[in-house]
């Protein structure tokens, strides 16, 4: 007869929630993670023995494996309650053969869940599993891959760029994509182009129309004399309504969340990272203390499935029958899963679905309640009805062009009556009623100006879209990509967009152009799938692991002979001075970035920033250089060496090309309204970077 039993977890906050939940004959204590392990100190896969990986504990954890093995021997029963995925299931394999080694009779089980709630953690412990062998081959082969990997790019990143750099297979692939895109932003050169508005008049009602056709043509103007050419031949044409149309669109509620869509919805509309909404969604599955005790609020944070259990679908429905009977469909709304998907979890909802954010509110903080909010709205609004706008749109002839206009008004609110913290913020156009054939009046014409917008820079939330998309990395995996990249300095992240740092850079054409079927999208997607097929009991995980072995381990002998290095390649003697010692200052790369150094080192330590151009003020021979507030808290800014003799400062960095018109340095402007574009520091200066100029400045000729 059982006496006892011991429930292991992973974390202590997990750990308390579910203690509650089962009572007197159980004790729950956590693991801390993972107890067993790769060493960090060596590759620890045995090449010539089949891939064999060599586990040891985790420098650390000897106390906790130690304290566990104790308390199961004490119980005699264990229940092993890791996360339900990969990890999770590797966690329950080795502390399972740990425990098994101080005593053999011991009876152990593997339980899963997907969300901490009473119900579902006594199910589970009543209907117990064997842990899935697959599943653990799975995380071995994923592990032994990037070890193998890993420890061998990263000694070779030594010995040919830089000391104490590092490489990953998959973060590697994601440095690329980076940096890729950062090489189109930056050749990226804006085009001039303008648009023209006309403002209306029913009656006494005022209303503003844009030009989208003139003689037939869809509108393409490059100047502002041919905009003004325009308006003097419409100025006294009288406006004509030539066409009136009313659309009425259907507009479904979104699929609940997966970590893909969270991460994104997340970083759009709160502007959380991707690992700080993973810490948070980790809170509130956890369990949140509330007035009934402790209680998980959510289902597991790392899925890729949009399922929806029948439990779920069941509660919402009832809920939604009591407060908003006519959004309920008549019968339940499912979402398709995606083809690579694997499906072991539901997607991301509340658990109890009459927790609603507001009677909520009081027991989260601020960056928990707007998680818990829009998880609890997506998921409510994917089982209501849809939304039904209308949208009105007025054609207007004036001469040889047409305006157009639209106004849309909500028919049914259907979903988006659950919707507050997703709701968007839309401009609305108010006009008029008109008929065809009707005659206004217009009271003038504006012409504005615009420039092309190039493409933008990678955000938590467009980069984990790129890894999904592509098949890269999985769903618990997405935030230490970024993670790992912000931390190694090969990636930084400025007004929340990820900008490849030069030594990320280096990093990755080296990578690029020595391994391109290694640090390559498609290659990564495809071990993906490979690993799936490993969990899927369809390939065998040493042989996986074989194929790609021995070619790569041939590229990583050729390129150890053939490359040159380029450890201190790039340091630079410049014209600088030490100003401490008078010998001549060394431009270096170091972990972030370049910087001047004495070449007196080590007798002489002097070290300062790079000159990014030259002072524009007239009369000073300083540089601009990168500084911040004292203290080196805030945000980074650009001013001059001279100071406090010059107080010349710019917050946005200088680019390496001077102004044509004013000599002035070039820099580079980003906001969400107009995109990327180079412009003069000069604010009496209207040069804007464009290809016309570029050609001139190359040629040597002015304006």
């Amino acid at each position: 007869m059982k006496v006892h039993t011991l429930l292991i977890v992973e974390s202590p906050a997990k750990a308390s929630t579910i203690e509650r939940y089962l009572g007197p004959g159980y004790s729950v204590l956590a693991s801390m993670g993972h107890l067993i392990d790769l060493p960090k100190s060596r590759i620890a896969v045995d090449e010539k023995n089949n891939f064999e990986p060599e586990y040891i504990t985790v420098r650390g954890k000897a106390k906790i494996l130690k304290d566990l093995q104790t308390k199961a021997n004490k119980a005699g029963h264990v229940l092993l309650a890791s996360d339900n995925d990969r990890e999770g299931e590797a966690i329950a394999w080795h502390l399972r053969n740990s425990l098994l080694k101080k005593n053999e009779k011991l009876e152990i089980e593997r339980i899963v869940f997907n969300e901490i709630t009473p119900g579902a953690i006594k199910d589970a412990v009543a209907n117990p599993l064997e842990i899935n062998e697959p599943k653990v081959n799975a995380q071995k082969a994923r592990r032994v891959l990037d070890r193998l990997v890993g420890y061998n790019l990263s000694p070779l990143l030594w010995s040919k760029v830089k000391n104490g750099l590092s490489a990953g297979r998959v973060q590697s692939v994601a440095l690329r994509l980076i940096c890729e895109r950062e090489k189109l932003v930056e050749s990226f050169i804006p085009e001039e182009y303008w648009s023209l508005d006309g403002i209306f008049y029913k009656g006494k009602t005022g209303f503003e129309a844009q030009m989208v056709q003139y003689k037939g043509e869809k509108i393409d103007i490059k100047s502002e004399d041919e905009v003004q050419k325009i308006i003097e031949e419409l100025k006294d044409a009288k406006p004509e309504v030539t066409s009136v149309k009313g659309i009425e669109k259907q507009i479904k509620p979104k699929a609940p969340f997966t970590t893909s869509t969270l991460q994104q919805t997340a970083a759009n509309r709160l502007g959380f990272t991707s690992r700080k909404t993973m810490q948070i969604a980790q809170q509130l599955y956890e369990g949140i203390n509330i007035d009934s005790g402790r209680v998980g609020l959510i289902t597991y944070m790392r899925t890729d499935s949009t399922r929806i259990s029948d439990q779920a679908i069941g509660d919402v429905r009832e809920w939604l029958e009591k407060h908003y009977p006519a959004e309920l469909p008549e019968t339940p709304l499912s979402y398709s899963v995606k083809k690579n998907a694997q499906d072991a979890h539901e997607a991301i909802r509340p658990t109890y679905i009459r927790y609603t954010p507001d009677e909520m509110k009081a027991h989260l903080n601020k960056d928990q309640f707007k998680l818990y909010s829009i998880i609890w709205e997506r998921f409510v609004a994917c089982q209501m009805t849809n939304a039904r706008t209308l949208t009105t749109s007025v054609e207007i002839t004036v001469k040889d062009a047409v305006f157009r206009v639209s106004s849309t008004k909500s028919v049914a609110k259907g979903f988006q009556q659950v919707i507050k913290m997703l709701k968007s913020k839309e401009k609305t156009t108010k006009v008029p009623a008109m008929k065809e054939g009707e005659i206004l009046e217009v009271s003038d014409f504006n012409a504005n100006q615009h420039f092309t917008t190039g493409p933008s820079r990678f955000t938590d939330a467009s980069i984990v879209k790129m890894l999904e998309e592509n098949g890269i990395g999985r769903p618990s995996t997405y935030a230490p990509i970024i993670g790992v990249l912000l931390d190694r300095y090969y990636v930084v992240r400025k007004n929340k967009q990820l900008q490849p740092t030069t030594l990320g850079r280096i990093i990755s054409d080296m990578l690029s152009t020595q391994f391109p079927d290694v640090v390559n999208q498609e290659f990564t997607a495809q071990m993906e799938r490979n690993l799936d097929s490993v969990e899927e009991d369809g390939l065998e995980w040493h042989e996986m692991i074989g194929r790609f072995y021995q070619p790569f381990k041939t590229q990583i002998e050729h390129v150890n002979e053939t490359l040159e290095s380029i450890k201190g390649v790039m340091d630079e003697p410049t014209e600088e001075v030490c100003e401490k010692c008078g010998k001549p200052m060394v431009k270096k790369l170091g972990r972030f970035g370049f910087f001047l150094a004495c070449s007196g080192f080590p007798d002489c330590r002097n070290t300062k920033a790079v000159p990014l151009a030259d002072c524009p003020r007239e009369g000073c021979d300083g540089k601009i250089v990168a500084r911040k507030k004292a203290g080196g808290k805030g945000k980074e800014f650009y001013g001059c060496t001279n100071y406090p003799e010059c107080d010349f400062i710019s917050h946005f960095k200088p680019t390496s090309s001077n102004c044509p018109k004013c000599g002035y340095f070039l820099v580079e402007k980003s906001d969400k309204k107009t995109g990327t574009v180079k412009a003069c520091i000069n604010p009496e200066c209207d040069f804007l970077h464009t290809h016309e100029h570029d050609e001139q400045v190359e040629d040597g000729s002015d304006e």
